[in-house]
This record gives structure tokens, C-alpha cells and sequence, in this order.
């Protein structure tokens, strides 16, 4: 079997030798051989491993990949693959997001020009409420008070806020929008545009840019799959 150096696995990638060093300090290749006088030795398996870590990073973040490498370093595969049908599972459900978000705009410019008013039915929340059904923080909301984003009324009794229908739309946006990259001040202005219902161009753009994320994550997947198999064969995993 062939034998590369640190160096030889780090060109393939444009990345360092130190980094190498790193991704198996961490896990996320094996142990290299040493030779006597203490130098690595990687061999078709650490380059094929390297190639897997380094393709799973696009497709479940650098975090993840990791936890995928260090599921197969341990024999756990089952594990592995329980962490990558969650990634699956989590993208399809951005997908979902990104199509009720659409409707929802749809439907927003479909009216007359001013934002929906929102429905007397749908009730009131407070701020741990509001942060308990988006799985957030109330620290996060407050924040996206701060940045414009949300805009509540106060309870006139105990000056606390009150999030009505209006303001869970706009923080269920700003969420997708935060889960797609996007800064503060970009998505207030998002948000406003919805608020206003006109002037769309911007909305629109994000939405398009989070389906293009969306469509290169997935892309990246299959990737990472093609990848993972050959890794996986080389450990007769397969």
C-alpha cells in the first residue's frame, strides 16, 4: 500500500500540515505509523479518511463531520449514521420551513398592501413562550427586540412584553433567516418589508439565496456519501 507524509495528504487539500496533525489528534483520521525516528506515516486509509472529514464539512459542519469520524473510529456506525439521517432530517425540514415561509409571502403580497393584521383567535405570548416554541433563548429574543426585529407591545398592568400573531410570524422568519447565516440588521430589514408588505426585492433575494444554500448543502451531501462509501470500504465496513 502506498505511504504519503503530513505533507502529501495537506497539498491534496491546500490546507496545512499542522492541520493534518490536528484532524488526527482529534479523531477524524487514525493513528499514523512512526518510523523509528518518530515521523508519521499515513497511508491510502489516512487519505481516504481525509478526504471524508473533509467532504462531510459542507454537508453537516465541521462539528458534525467530526462526530461522524469518531463514530466510525470507535466501531460505532450505527452511530455515524444516526448523526448523518439527522442532518438529512434537519435540511428537509429547513425545506419545509423555506416553503410555509414562502406561502406565508405569497400571501403577504397577494393583500392589499399593508400587512395582515393578525388573527384575534391566535392569543398572546410572553417572552419564554415565544422562545420555547422557536427552541431559542428568551435572551435571544430580547436581542432581536434590540436589533428591530421584533417590535412588542407591553402589558399596560406589568410592562411586560406581549408577542402577538404579527410578532411570531416575524420571529419564526427572523429564526430561518439567523439558521441560514444572515446578520441582525439584514434580517430587521427583511422583517420590515413583510411588516410594510411592499417593497418585496429584498425578501425575495434572501429567500432565493436560502434556497441556493439550501440546494448546495444537499448537493454537498451526496458528495460527502460518495466519500464515506470508499472510506468505509477500506475499513471493510461495507
Amino acid at each position: 500500500m502506498s505511504t504519503f507524509r503530513p505533507a502529501d495528504l495537506a497539498r491534496e487539500h491546500g490546507i496545512s500540515t499542522q492541520a493534518v496533525r490536528n484532524y488526527e489528534r482529534d479523531g477524524f483520521i487514525p493513528p499514523a505509523e512512526r518510523t523509528r525516528s518518530g515521523y508519521r506515516i499515513y497511508t491510502e486509509v489516512h487519505a481516504a479518511a481525509l478526504r471524508a472529514f473533509l467532504a462531510l464539512v459542507p454537508a453537516y459542519g465541521h462539528a458534525v463531520g467530526g462526530q461522524i469520524m469518531n463514530a466510525l473510529h470507535r466501531d460505532a456506525l450505527d452511530d455515524a449514521l444516526t448523526i448523518i439521517d439527522r442532518g438529512h432530517s434537519q435540511l428537509l425540514r429547513d425545506r419545509d420551513t423555506l416553503d410555509a415561509v414562502r406561502d406565508a409571502v405569497t400571501h403577504l403580497t397577494a393583500e392589499s398592501g399593508s400587512a395582515p393584521a393578525p388573527s384575534p383567535d391566535a392569543g398572546t405570548r410572553s417572552v419564554g413562550e415565544l422562545a420555547h416554541q422557536l427552541g431559542i433563548t428568551p435572551a435571544t429574543v430580547r436581542n432581536w427586540e434590540e436589533a428591530g426585529i421584533l417590535d412588542p407591545a407591553r402589558d399596560p398592568a406589568t410592562g411586560y412584553r406581549v408577542f402577538d400573531a404579527a410578532d411570531v410570524r416575524d420571529a419564526e422568519l427572523a429564526h430561518l433567516l439567523r439558521r441560514g447565516g444572515y446578520p441582525l440588521d439584514h434580517i430587521a430589514m427583511v422583517v420590515r418589508q413583510i411588516r410594510t408588505a411592499g417593497g418585496t426585492d429584498a425578501l425575495a433575494a434572501s429567500l432565493e439565496a436560502w434556497q441556493r444554500k439550501l440546494t448546495a448543502q444537499g448537493l454537498a451531501m451526496l458528495r460527502a456519501a460518495t466519500r464515506l462509501d470508499v472510506y468505509l470500504g477500506l475499513l471493510n465496513l461495507t
